[in-house]
């Protein structure tokens, strides 16, 4: 279907008047959003996404309206997965909770407008070479492949390339000031580990966006659907991270589920790829007859993937293991960093949440202690953690 000049314009201004908006009212002035506000405004956005998807189906018919909705369920489950790496990055430079959302909002800008470049380049490259689709197919494969790989932290370090440039040439203060991304120190105007942590974020979203925007080719051609369902699962997710926050240790199967997902869109696309084949090399440069899987058959493969998926992390007690140490480790790191947070009631619910996760530490299984990594010198943050509340307590 062709979409009018009209309903790009209308789009776009929607969704910059949905950013001025979450900006404005949400991220100007700095705070820590409670788990109601994050609910609200999560399910708000979730709404007006689906919203959008009803209107898609309805002016552009059945088979507009599934692409729209198996692309957005595929970039939302993508986007998921790169809000644990978000949380590591901003482990790893020691953002303050309450500067964490301008910085989640960067990350979500960056990501619209490099998304938007790739879509529009990846469009090109389709309409005008064929064999680009063995080119998504086999990116997402390798991604897939990729995934199964057991990560930690240390994957996914901060200390990327791109800081190491920036750090070299600019200089940086070792504190914050606010959410400034310059500061004046000993008279000097020096960058602040703000902007580090943002251009790290901005780093990260262009590699994402190397996985995210084959996945979603693989299932619409239609640059309109694209953009929409890409952008529409980017927004929100700032709402998402705090929604999520503790929860995302648990979903300890989503990289699996993820990898499944994106290797049937791998194979769709070589399939399809095959099916339009005019490779001289390949069945001697003539279409090869292959069934092709139907975005109807998309839909159902990939929410069935990750219904699976989450269900199968929740009830995992592996997974509420792992959810457990990595919560008290980051709990009491985060309890003994002063500059963390100013917040003494964000301060006292990780407290809560550390005492929470140090008694179901003493009830882990034997088998799952074996997976905490230096056990010793984990019981000694808490301890001093302990220490540190106990002081808090008496001075006040």
């Amino acid at each position: 279907m062709h979409v009018t000049p009209f309903a790009w314009i209308l789009t776009i201004v929607v969704i910059v008047a949905l950013l001025a908006f979450d900006y404005f009212f949400h991220v100007r002035h700095a705070h820590i959003p409670t788990l109601k506000e994050a609910a609200i405004w999560s399910s708000i956005y979730v709404g007006l996404a689906l919203l959008f998807g009803v209107a898609v189906l309805i002016f552009g018919g059945v088979d507009m309206g599934t692409e729209y909705f198996a692309g957005y369920v595929t970039e939302k489950a993508l986007s998921v997965d790169n809000l644990f790496v978000f949380l590591i990055i901003m482990s790893s430079f020691r953002v303050p909770r309450e500067d964490q959302q301008k910085v989640l909002l960067f990350g979500i800008v960056f990501s619209i407008f490099a998304r938007t470049g790739f879509i529009f380049l990846g469009a090109a490259l389709i309409n005008s070479f064929a064999w680009v689709f063995y080119f998504f197919g086999l990116i997402l494969l390798i991604t897939a492949g990729n995934l199964l790989r057991p990560e930690t932290e240390d994957s996914h370090s901060a200390d990327n390339f791109i800081i190491r440039i920036a750090k070299k040439f600019i200089h940086t203060t070792e504190q914050y000031d606010g959410d400034k991304l310059f500061t004046v120190e000993n008279g000097k105007r020096m960058m602040t580990p703000m902007l580090l942590v943002m251009v790290a974020i901005g780093g990260t979203d262009l590699l994402f966006a190397l996985d995210s925007i084959p996945a979603i080719f693989g299932l619409t051609q239609n640059v309109f659907v694209v953009f929409t369902a890409t952008v529409f699962s980017l927004m929100g997710l700032r709402q998402l991270y705090f929604l999520l926050d503790g929860l995302l240790d648990r979903l300890i199967y989503l990289s699996y589920g993820l990898a499944a997902i994106l290797a049937f869109i791998g194979v769709k696309l070589i399939l399809h790829a095959l099916h339009e084949n005019n490779l001289p090399f390949v069945n001697s440069g003539e279409p090869v007859d292959v069934i092709e899987i139907s975005t109807f058959v998309s839909l159902g493969v990939i929410i069935g993937i990750l219904v699976i998926t989450v269900i199968a992390s929740l009830a995992s007690k592996k997974g509420r293991a792992q959810s457990t140490i990595a919560g008290a480790r980051r709990h009491a790191v985060n309890y003994l960093d002063l500059d963390y947070t100013a917040d003494l009631a964000e301060r006292e619910r990780m407290y809560d949440r550390l005492i929470n996760e140090e008694e179901q530490l003493k009830k882990l299984d034997p088998k799952f202690k074996k997976m905490v990594r230096e056990e010793t010198a984990l019981l000694d943050l808490i301890k001093r953690a302990h220490g540190e509340h106990d002081a808090f307590l008496k001075q006040n």
